[in-house]
């Protein structure tokens, strides 16, 4: 019996140590508490908070990055429901955080740290970014005119701030790349 139960926690083990590592693509996040939500707003003052937590070149990395992110993924939630106004706002908050990347990732050279995963990260994440901004194009107006009441009526260049978003990350894709 003895011989049995070792031979079966043997072959366990072998199955485990053999088994292929498990590699998972970059992700963008389930999208976060939207504009409308009452916990919005102190959903924006705690990222504002947690800027102070992360204080580190590679924290700060991570950090701005999750926030291009959720704020990506917002944008992208308001598109599908024709809230223009609300969505380029999150696509500009977005831009602003990843804007800030290849600053971190320099800091963290500088200061002789490994960077080879922290510029695989946003090389990674700036092409699913992309990806993903890619995919509103053909799907959104050119421009939509957003007529709030009591107010004068303004035109929303979409297409033009879309593919402005594209090309920022595909410049900070760029300066990641060069570290």
């Amino acid at each position: 019996m003895k011989k049995k139960v070792l031979f079966l926690l043997l072959v366990i083990y072998c199955l485990l140590r053999i088994s292929p590592g498990v590699y998972a693509d970059y992700v963008l996040p389930y999208p976060s508490y939207m504009p409308g939500n009452k916990l919005y707003q102190v959903s924006r003052v705690l990222d504002t908070v947690k800027k102070w937590w992360y204080w580190g070149s590679i924290a700060s990395f991570k950090y701005h990055l999750s926030l291009s992110d959720k704020y990506l993924v917002e944008a992208k939630t308001l598109f599908e429901y024709k809230q223009y106004v609300l969505a380029l706002k999150s696509l500009e908050r977005s831009d602003t955080e990843f804007k800030q990347l290849p600053a971190f990732i320099g800091e963290s050279k500088s200061e002789n740290k490994n960077i080879q995963l922290l510029r695989q990260m946003g090389i990674d994440a700036a092409g699913v970014h992309i990806e993903t901004i890619a995919k509103f194009i053909p799907n959104l107006p050119e421009q939509f005119l957003w007529e709030p009441e009591k107010s004068t009526p303004s035109l929303l260049p979409i297409g033009k701030l879309l593919r402005e978003s594209v090309r920022i990350r595909e410049e900070m894709q760029s300066k990641i790349g060069k570290y």
